[in-house]
């Protein structure tokens, strides 16, 4: 039984207030309150802590004692927060570890430490700068003022007519010294972030609460808090918790959508400068350690200054591929076993089971080289050399653990006897004795000759960036040229496992539990590709290739055909033996086909020659229809894929194409053949920001709600596993959530059970598994939530909700397409009031911003079409038909939205995210965009934009119920844009101003272009570059 503490926190200096909940061992009802006052002083924080005891009637002494022992044990450790601010081992536990951007207000006692660390790597980024150029950090620190004044007093318009002032006086290349400045400032309050987070994590790791013990933190979004959940308050039995648990699935599939604007290089540094923030903390840290952690501090940001932040050339698809590489390498590589080893030893403390070792309950996969949707640099060539990167990268992550291995494992005795007949099937081996050694060494071997076939493999398709050879690398290993490569995961994987069971088997468990382990659930995780790679192609490509082929044929063409005539000849060929071409005279182009049919016809050829393990799906965006997939199939076949098919899986990403959704599968699921194929497993994409762009927020959210749900019923119908791929980028702005524990758990019942797949793109990579503890607190949240779901009673939508939605849906899809597709001011609008045009010139993605160059805001990506906005601080794109949507004259609306609000995850959820980006527009700001760059007739389209989002704002406060109406500019406000706006505010000023003129600037090939003006064009481009970054590392959602 438990009894619960609260805590109120009233803090006079820090205006905040909070409430905790401590829980330790007691009876019911019993319960105590702690009064803390903070006081500001000159070295830091004082307080006064009073406690008061209230039990029930039905408490005994014992029980009244144990509430008054713990509760003052708890007002000592508060007080001591207040004489340590900055406190390790007496920091009282936290309810979450969420980052700041998802806090309501600052906390004065949790954020201080983030503060102090705030405060001081400002100031040695001051230092830099001041030595360097005086004249840019005086202009820096009066911006700075300025803001700081803005965000205390957001009425006052004096603040913010200074800084358009002075953004206007400012000279070129001192605009490009503060633009640096605060792009770097900005990273350095992301850093201190990651940091914080991870010590909000061990502060509650480090609590005194003896009632619960185990490596995993003790909240509700970890596995640790949601086992006690489950097992305490739904009464849930250890053995159906385990069941569940070592059953799930889920995959995280990294993508190379360009919204990461910084450089590898200045990534790893900023990774640097977290991992030395932590050691600055840690307890007894000798002086001379803590100057040298400074100094390294000093060093970094010195480095960062002194380099280029500007990516000057476009990656290739194969440098993206690398990075992805990079990401498993680094940090994943020895987070997943690290984590893994915690949630082994969570299920015996808290289940009484041993997670078996080769469990997955969290695997990666890759679109980096595979996603040709758009791109036209990702070739099937890109795509084989990319596959052999991978392979040769796994072999050598994997020949160096077994090195170690076979450095540990010199056990000459006590064998089973699996492992002895092992051991007894290799030949040419000098470890007669130590039979592990034996093993191992031939599995190393085995490993060379992997490399050695990669490395030629890749110099064969390109000039490869491996120059390292294997022996150069690990020592020469005699004999790879006699032993076969190990190209499939469970060549690898079964002899580790006979190693490990011998091991546990004969006396050595703790042997086998260390470095045995962490190998076996690499390879579990990673195989021997690193990640799957994903190929994705847009639907009319392979309408294209087989109207060339019915075409060649000479049996009418494929286009044309209804999908009735379609799916005939689909269904006819897919049970036919006949071949429809020699494959050669394909690769030879006999037939005189298009180029581009050429090119997406080898993908199938690059693919069948790759061991299944290396493919995951193929995904068909643009999916509208049955034959889209059936299409796919069919070019499987036709390469000879038939026993070893890609799993084909169709995107639907327009409202059109969701609506449909259901009638697709239902087709689908009643062709014999298809079943046959699919083996009754489905996996379906949907699509979150193209269909935002599409309909607007709301309506692409019901549409995705009750396409999943009907779909999921479809499935049920006909005995399939559906399994549902979700395409949200993890950024709020393609739909993805930072609360992404309750985002799991308000999803439409009946569309998880146990099995999620989801894409994780660009910046949200670096913020979720940029470092080992980030990565570990990102997966513990994936599998706790997943956990927790499995279990969760969804709450059904009434009827009289769904009503509500659908009318909420339908003017709000109305709204916004009347003004992006109808109002002919909306486009120029677009290209004059945001940095559209220009974000072209950032170099941050191997592909073009549109699918159709010639195409307008129709054929743009979400991407690029969610980043400009995000730029002006307008974020249109999440908001626009909000409140058309939910705005009503009808009293009784009004109340149902209000009940849905509180009664209904889903819907809170919703309006939830679109508060947190509301909480980041700017009025003003926006405001001075449209007077420096908008043509005067399309002025009246802005004002009415900004009405809108005025109105959009009350409509969101109205259904939510919350008071916080603080004026047009600082409605919603979120603690993360209370410590950036300051920095950010400045950037937009600045960027307005840089965007004016340039624009005004003669083109690149006029003759007015002078060489004198050519050089301050230059530098200008370079600063705007740099506004771009500052703002994106400021809002944290751009892409």
């Amino acid at each position: 039984m438990r009894f619960n503490v609260s805590l109120i926190l009233v803090a006079a200096t820090f205006h905040s207030a909070s409430a905790f909940t401590f829980t330790v061992p007691s009876k019911p009802r019993a319960s105590v309150r702690l009064e803390t006052k903070f006081a500001s002083h000159p070295n830091g924080v004082t307080s006064d802590t009073k406690l008061s005891k209230r039990a029930s009637s039905g408490d005994d002494d014992d029980s009244a004692a144990n509430v008054a022992k713990a509760a003052t044990k708890l007002a000592s450790s508060i007080n001591a927060i207040a004489d340590n601010p900055f406190g390790k081992d007496e920091a009282v536990a936290v309810a979450m570890s969420a980052p700041l951007s998802q806090a309501a207000d600052i906390d004065a006692v949790n954020d201080a430490p983030l503060l102090a660390d705030i405060d001081m790597l400002s100031d040695m980024l001051a230092e830099v700068v001041k030595k360097e150029n005086p004249a840019v950090y005086d202009l820096y620190t009066t911006f700075r003022k300025l803001g700081m004044k803005r965000s205390a007093n957001p009425d006052d318009p004096t603040p913010f007519e200074e800084m358009k002032k002075l953004a206007y006086d400012i000279s070129p290349n001192d605009t490009l010294g503060v633009m640096k400045t605060f792009s770097i400032a900005l990273n350095l309050v992301n850093a201190a972030e990651v940091h914080h987070r991870m010590r909000l994590v061990r502060k509650n790791e480090h609590a005194d609460d003896t009632h619960h013990i185990g490596p995993l933190p003790m909240i509700e979004d970890s596995i640790r808090g949601t086992m006690e959940i489950l097992l305490e308050e739904d009464e849930v039995s250890p053995d159906s918790i385990f069941e569940r648990l070592i059953s799930q699935k889920c995959e995280i599939v990294l993508t190379a959508h360009p919204t990461e604007v910084n450089r590898r290089t200045l990534i790893l540094k900023y990774r640097n400068i977290s991992e030395l923030l932590a050691q600055l903390e840690r307890p007894g840290l000798h002086p001379f350690e803590r100057a040298e952690a400074s100094n390294n501090l000093r060093g970094i940001i010195a480095a960062i200054w002194g380099s280029d932040e500007i990516r000057r050339i476009k990656p290739t698809v194969q440098k993206e591929a690398a990075g992805g590489c990079a990401v498993i390498e680094s940090v994943l590589w020895d987070a997943v076993p690290s984590y893994l080893r915690k949630l082994d030893a969570q299920c015996r403390v808290t289940l009484g089971k041993k997670l078996p070792v080769d469990v997955a309950p969290i695997k990666f996969a890759s679109w980096i080289g595979g996603d040709r949707d758009g791109n036209p640099n990702c070739t099937p060539a890109v795509t084989q050399e990319v596959l052999a990167y991978q392979k040769l990268r796994a072999a050598k992550m994997f020949l160096n653990d077994l090195n170690f291995l076979y450095s540990e494992l010199a056990i000459s005795s006590r064998f089973s006897p699996e492992l002895e007949a092992l051991a007894v099937t290799i030949e040419n081996s000098d470890d007669e004795l130590e039979k592990y050694r034996r093993v191992i060494g031939h599995l190393r071997r085995r490993l060379v000759r992997t490399v050695k076939d990669c490395e030629a493999k890749l110099q064969s398709l390109a000039k490869s960036p491996e120059t390292l050879s294997a022996e150069a690398a690990f020592g020469a290993l005699e004999g790879w040229e006699d032993v076969e490569p190990i190209m499939k995961t469970d060549d690898l994987m079964a002899p580790l496992k006979v190693i490990y069971e011998s091991l546990v088997t004969t006396g050595f468990e703790l042997v086998a539990d260390g470095r045995v382990s962490d190998i076996i659930r690499r390879v579990a995780i990673f195989g021997l590709t690193l990640v799957p790679l994903d190929i994705r192609e847009e639907s009319t490509k392979h309408t294209l290739a087989l109207d060339a082929i019915t075409r060649h044929l000479g049996i009418g063409s494929y286009k044309e055909w209804d999908e009735a005539s379609r799916l005939s000849w689909l269904q006819s060929e897919l049970t036919s033996r006949r071949p429809l071409f020699r494959i050669r005279d394909v690769e030879q182009n006999l037939f005189d086909f298009d180029p581009d049919v050429v090119k997406t016809l080898m993908v199938f050829k690059v693919a069948s020659e790759q061991e299944p393990e290396s493919l995951g799906a193929y995904v068909i965006s643009q999916a509208k229809s049955a034959s889209d997939v059936l299409s796919v199939m069919l070019l499987q076949k036709q390469f000879g894929m038939e026993e070893r098919l890609m799993r084909v899986v169709p995107l639907f990403e327009t409202l059109d194409d969701l609506t449909g959704s259901p009638k697709q599968l239902e087709t689908l699921f009643g062709t014999t053949s298809y079943m046959d194929a699919i083996n009754r497993k489905q996996e379906v994409m949907v699509g979150y920001s193209d269909s935002a762009k599409d309909a607007g927020r709301l309506a692409a959210c019901w549409a995705q709600y009750t396409a999943q749900e009907t779909m999921a019923e479809v499935a049920t119908k006909f005995g399939v596993e559906l399994t549902f791929f979700h395409g949200k980028g993890g950024t709020v702005g393609r739909g993805g959530n930072p609360a992404l524990y309750r985002a799991i758990l308000s999803h439409p019942p009946n569309t998880i059970n146990g099995r999620f797949r989801v894409t994780e793109q660009g910046e949200m990579i670096r913020q979720n598994f940029g470092s080992l503890e980030i990565a570990e607190r990102s997966l513990d949240i994936y599998t706790a939530a997943l956990l927790r779901e499995r279990f969760t009673k969804h709450v059904e939508p009434k009827q009289k909700w769904r009503d509500q939605m659908q009318r909420v849906s339908e003017a709000s899809c109305a709204n916004y397409r009347y003004f992006v597709r109808e109002d002919p001011r909306f486009v120029p609008y677009f290209r004059q009031a945001t940095p559209e045009l220009e974000l072209g010139i950032l170099n941050i993605g191997s592909r073009p911003a549109k699918r159709n160059p010639k195409g307008g805001v129709e054929s743009l990506r979400a991407i690029p079409w969610t980043f400009a906005w995000a730029q002006t601080r307008m974020h249109l794109s999440a908001w626009l038909g909000v409140g058309a949507g939910l705005n009503s004259e009808n009293e009784d609306d009004r109340a149902t939205l209000r009940e849905m609000y509180e009664e209904w995850p889903w819907f809170r959820e919703i309006i939830s995210l679109i508060s947190m980006l509301l909480s980041k527009t700017d009025f003003s700001i926006t405001k001075n965009y449209d007077e420096l760059l908008v043509d005067p007739e399309l002025m009246s389209l802005g004002d009415e934009v900004r009405t809108m989002l005025v109105e959009t704002r009350q409509a969101v406060i109205d259904v939510s119920g919350s008071k916080d109406i603080s004026g047009p500019h600082v409605q919603l406000m979120r603690a993360s844009s209370m410590i950036r706006n300051p920095y950010v505010d400045s950037i937009n000023v600045v960027q307005a101003e840089l965007l004016k003129v340039l624009r005004a600037m003669p083109a690149d090939d006029s003759s007015d272009l002078t060489p004198e003006l050519k050089e301050i064009k230059k530098v200008r481009i370079d600063a705007l570059l740099l506004s771009i970054k500052g703002i994106v590392q400021g809002m944290k959602n751009s892409g």
